[in-house]
């Protein structure tokens, strides 16, 4: 009788050992790390529960397993594992002994960049880096912020001169 109660137990266990998860590693394996980003954001714009492993992989990104996401990844070009759930539980207490962190996202952050209106696309680095790795941002000037939109928003990024130098090098050529 004792036997028949693992045996009703095995199937459980076996579903338990086959979850996986898809690690996006964000170190020098990672060819395209912006996209890596965008693949993030939308796993949370999906209401999936994101890991993101500060320190572990250059702050490598954990998501459920999905073929969607899976699919999206290819698509855009970026590298990711399949692991299983003892990889997972090994790099949760690798994270645990050393000098990093597992972060739990559970929702996407709502994004606004307070730019002018006539601004092109390559005057600001950072709604270049929104637009390449295709995540999710509005568009704020001076009548939003009077119309008291700043609360809508999760991260603000203001709006400022090029800090990489490519801008200069646009208008040198």
């Amino acid at each position: 009788m004792r036997h028949i109660k693992y045996l009703l137990l095995l199937p459980l266990l076996c579903c338990a050992l086959l979850n996986a998860e898809l690690l996006i590693p964000m170190d020098a394996t990672q060819s395209n790390h912006l996209k890596a980003y965008g693949v993030a954001f939308a796993a949370l714009k999906e209401q999936a529960v994101v890991k993101w492993l500060l320190n572990y992989r250059g702050g490598s990104f954990l998501l459920p397993e999905a073929e969607a996401l899976a699919a999206l990844c290819n698509i855009r070009g970026v590298r990711f594992e399949v692991v299983s759930s003892a990889q997972v539980a090994s790099i949760l207490t690798e994270i645990q002994s050393a000098n990093m962190e597992a972060v739990v996202l559970e929702k996407e952050p709502a994004i606004a960049i307070y730019i002018p209106p006539n601004t092109l696309p390559w005057d600001d680095a950072v709604t270049m880096a929104l637009e390449y790795a295709e995540i999710d941002y509005d568009r704020l000037w001076d009548d939003e912020v009077l119309d008291g939109k700043l609360g809508d928003y999760d991260w603000l990024h203001l709006h400022h001169e090029d800090f990489t130098g490519q801008y200069g090098k646009f208008f040198g050529a």
